[in-house]
């Protein structure tokens, strides 16, 4: 028999001392939030950009209460977020103009300005280091061999568009809605689709990336034209001056993807591309959302929906790990009376099974008779 489980207040609050108690040692010093936002850079870049919210200060306060719980921590921040008064909009990011910290291209070697790897994992050794590495006091340069840190960087994408291999985006919007003031409706619009990826779960991105890539997509393979990471201006219209200004700087990780197109009978065989875009060092989300980009723009170029990948209603509803998350782990919290309601109904149907069977079985017996 079911039997209802009974808690409370005191349970909760003996719940919130346990969480906290589990990391508290005297004999440990407690992590410093500038520890955080210095030695996890890429924990903090992830949780503001699921997030929504470019502020390091705040992520880091948010990765230290989640305990370390990446999706948490986004829950934190989110919540956080809807607090802020909202006081207008910024500019489109100038990404051409960047303080370049990382830039490589996958389709061409040389490339006007040169490969800038910058800081990544991509050519060390997976190992774990069991002894202290030691840092020197020499300060990096990421412009070895440039006389003076260029401040201008032409999009590798442009070569292919002056050769008219390039599909050209004829998508613009002037005017784009916000996401997070106005609730989304299917068909969405490409830069609604943006904002969603740029706000959603990398994990879930990344399968559907790699789903894409594995024989779930356009049966294309896709190639990183560009990645660029580095600090761009920010910029605002006051409506006191009436023009534009510069109130500061964030880093972005801004990708663009390609891949061959076989064209119609309207438009020749030329590349698609995918674009992506996110808060701080972001490289495989960034590449995630590029990829994906590209294929949920099957309409574009006369392809067949037939792959999650390219179905927008199902990325973009599933994207989001806060509403995931809150959806999958209210199944925790009590269902006291749903679970009798599902209980007194599936003993009604097993009684109406029961009978059904029984009265086939009494007639089968009088027939042989």
């Amino acid at each position: 028999m079911y039997v209802a489980v009974k808690g409370g207040e005191k349970a909760i609050e003996n719940a919130h001392r346990l969480l906290e108690e589990s990391i508290s040692d005297p004999e440990i010093k407690p992590v410093e939030e500038d520890q955080i936002k210095l030695q996890f850079p890429y924990a903090i870049d992830r949780i503001m950009a699921e997030g929504s919210l470019y502020d390091k200060d705040i992520a880091s306060k948010a990765f230290k209460k989640a305990q370390g719980d990446i999706v948490e921590a986004v829950f934190l921040v989110r919540a956080f977020r809807n607090t802020i008064k909202k006081l207008g909009y910024t500019r489109p990011l100038d990404t051409e103009k960047i303080d370049i910290k990382r830039r490589i291209s996958a389709v061409y070697k040389d490339i006007p300005g040169g490969q800038i790897l910058g800081k990544t994992f991509d050519y060390t050794h997976r190992l774990i280091d069991f002894e202290d590495s030691e840092i020197s006091d020499k300060k990096t340069d990421y412009f070895e061999q440039n006389d003076e840190i260029q401040k201008t960087f032409p999009r590798v994408t442009e070569f292919l568009k002056n050769e008219s291999l390039l599909f050209t985006d004829p998508y613009k919007n002037n005017n784009p809605k916000d996401i997070t003031n106005q609730s989304l409706e299917f068909p969405v619009s490409r830069d609604m689709r943006l904002q969603a990826a740029a706000r959603g779960d990398e994990g879930f991105l990344l399968s559907l990336a790699y789903s894409y890539q594995r024989g779930f997509g356009a049966d294309s393979h896709p190639f990183a034209a560009e990645i660029r990471t580095g600090d761009v201006d920010i910029k605002i219209i006051p409506d006191e001056l009436g023009f534009e200004i510069t109130i500061g700087k964030i880093e972005v990780t801004e990708v663009v993807m390609v891949d061959s197109f076989k064209g119609t009978n309207e438009k020749p065989p030329q590349f698609a591309s995918g674009y992506g875009l996110s808060f701080g060092k972001n490289e495989r989300k960034a590449m995630s959302m590029a990829i994906i980009d590209r294929a949920m723009r099957f309409d574009e170029f006369c392809e067949e929906n037939k792959y999650p990948s390219q179905n927008h209603e199902f990325v973009i509803s599933h994207c989001d790990n806060v509403e995931a998350s809150g959806f999958v782990s209210h199944l925790k919290l009590p269902h006291y009376v749903d679970f009798q309601s599902e209980l007194l109904s599936l003993k009604r149907l097993r009684q109406k099974h029961e009978n059904k069977f029984f009265h086939q079985d009494t007639n089968e017996v009088k027939s042989n008779v």
